[in-house]
């Protein structure tokens, strides 16, 4: 299989109506306003000097509203990237965009520039949380844009944020379950980071909103993650991407910023299920050397960050020593052996028994 690689064109701020409390796209993008045809090009032609040969490309259109630009603009901007799709350079055009700044008229104009994908900045379905957000828009815009977008044959990409104010844990999940009633192709979730410059900031330093800690933000999204797992939604983001600037201590003013944020999530998983199933086996773990053996695309998600995942287990279960294998084993099964002892752990199976169980409470 090639691999996938994206150029990202930047769009900060351009056409969009609204400016929501925890928006500061001139910060998020470390891009100016002033994009031109000449800019987009350039960010083409240098992309693709990294890429190889026997690969598939994206052009994506990020952080505006693309669809609220100026006609004679889009036009202009798709016009370059439909050119390297013609020549076969690239394979695929996205764009995201708020749901509000979708109709027919729109969705043909994009039609004719071949764009493939579009990708809608929801944020939450919860109207409150919307409202509190100053988002602009309501959880029915999002619903009439989808029908919208699929009616009109689009790749759909639905963007979620956890943390908002007004938002919890019950809301945040339950944006999550009608996203996957939705039938995205592709997801992405932001924890809300408090970005300088942004109103979201004022609130915090009024004490009018507290954004989530990091573990708190990690706990949310584990239980999201697992809940885009077993619908077969491919989460394609879990966190905002770090740049120069967007880091703690720089843009990032507060909030739960983490470089690795995906990782820790499904490190957290995995320490879930390790610890259940080791916890339900009652044998001797004290001395004992703990096996684990594993596809290798997960070895460092079990291991965890900094083998935060090897220290617990070990901790907790005085084990002497833990050992993961790469293994070719199907990607969703760990075997764990402890002295004689075996077990078989169906990672799809353990997530679809948790999510029952949070359900069922």
């Amino acid at each position: 299989m090639s691999k996938h690689y994206i150029i990202p064109i930047f769009v900060p701020h351009l056409g969009c109506p609204h400016d929501c409390i925890f928006c500061n796209q001139k910060k998020i993008a470390s891009a100016t306003t002033n994009i031109t045809e000449k800019d987009v090009e350039n960010t083409i032609e240098r992309y693709l000097s990294y890429f190889k040969e026997e690969a598939f490309i994206e052009i994506a259109f990020y952080g505006g509203s693309f669809t609220a630009i100026d006609i004679k603009t889009q036009k202009k901007f798709l016009n370059i990237a439909l050119r390297y799709k013609k020549q076969k350079v690239v394979d695929e055009i996205r764009l995201s965009t708020r749901p509000d700044t979708i109709d027919r008229f729109i969705l043909k104009h994009l039609k004719d520039f071949k764009v493939d994908t579009i990708e809608l900045g929801v944020q939450s379905l919860n109207d409150e949380v919307l409202y509190k957000s100053g988002r602009g828009h309501k959880s029915q815009d999002v619903y009439d844009a989808v029908k919208l977008i699929k009616e009109y044959d689009f790749k759909l990409g639905l963007q979620m944020m956890v943390g908002l104010p007004g938002d919890n844990f019950a809301r945040s999940y339950e944006t999550a379950k009608t996203f996957i009633n939705l039938n995205p192709q592709s997801v992405r979730i932001y924890p809300t980071l408090v970005i300088q410059d942004t109103f979201l900031e004022n609130m915090m330093i009024e004490k009018e909103y507290k954004p989530l800690t990091l573990k708190e933000a990690v706990d949310i999204c584990t239980t999201l993650l697992m809940e885009f797992y077993v619908n077969n939604i491919n989460v394609i983001r879990v966190g905002l991407q770090p740049t120069e600037n967007i880091q703690l201590g720089k843009d990032v003013i507060d909030g739960p910023f983490h470089p690795a944020f995906k990782q820790l999530v499904e490190a957290n998983i995995y320490i879930n299920i390790l610890n259940d199933s080791i916890s339900k086996n009652i044998i001797k773990t004290e001395g004992e050397i703990l096996e684990i053996y594993c596809k290798s695309k997960n070895v460092s998600n079990i291991a965890g960050q900094r083998s935060k995942n090897i220290k617990f287990l070990k901790t907790k279960y005085k084990f002497a020593d833990i050992k993961i294998y790469s293994k070719n084993i199907e990607l969703d099964t760990i075997l764990i052996k402890i002295d004689e002892n075996y077990d078989k752990i169906d990672i799809n199976k353990y997530m679809k028994s948790y999510l029952k169980e949070l359900k069922t409470n």
